[in-house]
């Protein structure tokens, strides 16, 4: 018999406990949780602290979901930072084609600025695309790119790192130097640590890393998070 076929058999037939079902991912992908118990979680796309201003399309819960191999190099950056009295705390991993889409729709109306004073006052909605702070393919849909920060361990705190996350402009970009030097190494901590275990960064956005060698580079996947 078939797994697809198995699974759909037990979940009708009740066998499968709520827990397990939430459990049925892509063959390669986890809960960031059942690796990294103790990572600090929030999904902003769950939410609508985030530049659409709405819960998006394809977020049903606050669960992390990435590649195994993300989350085993991700708990390692986690160690090494809690050496530190200091924890990692995401704000996004695997993300849905649906949820780009909706990014996408959400660009196309530009009478839609609700947000725009707070994620990106400086940049005309109509130009996020061609400054590519938003794509129609997103490498978070392979399961291997995270959005994170640095949190104090103690207070739960994040770091400063001299602009918000997912704020649109040059303040975002990693080698911004109009910002404090508290604030610089605080950014350079980020990047170092991310960078040791096998994270590159994306220029633009200091709080944006993907895993190199990833095990999908070519897949862009579309099931829920929930």
């Amino acid at each position: 018999m078939k797994l697809k076929t198995l699974l759909i058999l037990l979940l009708t037939s009740g066998l499968l406990s709520l827990s397990q079902q939430q459990k049925v991912l892509p063959k390669g992908f986890v809960y960031a949780k059942d690796v990294i118990n103790d990572l600090d979680i929030e999904l902003r796309y769950f939410s609508t602290n985030n530049f659409v201003g709405d819960t998006i399309e394809g977020y049903k819960a606050n669960k992390l979901i990435i590649t195994k191999e993300t989350a085993d190099k991700l708990m390692l950056v986690q160690e090494e930072l809690q050496s530190q009295n200091l924890c990692l705390k995401v704000y996004d991993g695997y993300r849905p084609q649906r949820a780009v889409n909706h990014f996408i729709r959400w660009a196309r109306d530009l009478n839609d600025t609700i947000n725009k004073s707070q994620f990106y006052p400086d940049v005309a909605k109509q130009n996020l695309f061609k400054e590519e702070y938003i794509a129609s393919r997103s490498g978070h849909s392979r399961g291997s790119t995270l959005d994170l920060t640095i949190i104090n361990g103690i207070t739960g705190e994040p770091l400063d790192m001299g602009s918000p996350y997912d704020f649109f402009g040059q303040q975002s970009w990693v080698d911004y130097q109009s910002i404090s030097e508290a604030q610089k190494r605080n950014r350079q901590l980020l990047q170092t640590v991310m960078l040791k275990h096998g994270f590159r960064n994306y220029p633009k956005e200091w709080w944006h890393f993907t895993l190199r060698w990833e095990p999908f580079p070519k897949t862009y996947f579309d099931f829920v998070v929930e």
